[in-house]
């Protein structure tokens, strides 16, 4: 036999198990293909735990750096409340101290030096003095513990400050405590 007429055989032969084979598939295809897709589920599902375990740990770790932040807020929050007395004793002090002699006005001003160090702390730390005085008085920003009748501002209106508020970032952590205007009561008088 020639050469042409072997590759001609070798070829009808591969083109007779091709035909054989796609017709019906052996058992041991079968099995293969079964375990093919078994395993193709099997990567699904794996793929799929493995993306909920990562998004469950992106949670749990922006869970926590909040919690570790509110606790660091909150933490320096009750040392500023600490330091708040001592702080409004300073001031009260130094709005005396004006009218002293020469000699205490110099240690006023070194106690003024200390008490803008301590005013940079609290500012460093986020915490920060919010202004009353002339405005009207807001119930989660001021305690008023006095009223006063005034018919020169308008009814409401915040007209002197007994202790300044305090605020760490947006919330408040001391409210001011104030004196508010009132309308003088009418006794009959008319």
């Amino acid at each position: 036999m020639s050469e042409e007429k072997i590759e001609e055989e070798l070829e009808k032969e591969a083109v007779q198990e091709s035909i054989e084979s796609e017709q019906e598939p052996s058992e041991s295809e079968k099995e293969a293909v079964s375990e093919l897709d078994q395993l193709r589920q099997e990567v699904a599902e794996f793929k799929e735990k493995y993306l909920r375990a990562l998004a469950e740990g992106e949670n749990s770790r922006k869970r926590l750096s909040k919690e570790k932040i509110e606790s660091q807020s909150f933490a320096i929050q009750n040392v500023v409340l600490d330091l708040l007395a001592p702080i409004d004793h300073f001031e009260q002090a130094l709005s005396h101290a004006e009218n002293a002699d020469e000699a205490v006005a110099h240690w006023a001003k070194g106690f003024e030096m200390i008490l803008q160090q301590l005013h940079q702390v609290l500012s460093d730390h986020g915490v920060s003095v919010f202004t009353s005085l002339n405005s009207q008085f807001d119930p989660h920003r001021h305690e008023a513990v006095e009223t006063e009748e005034r018919e020169d501002v308008e009814e409401g209106t915040v007209v002197f400050e007994f202790h300044k508020g305090y605020q760490l970032g947006n919330r408040i952590i001391r409210a001011a405590r104030v004196r508010v205007a009132t309308r003088p009561k009418n006794n009959g008088e008319g």
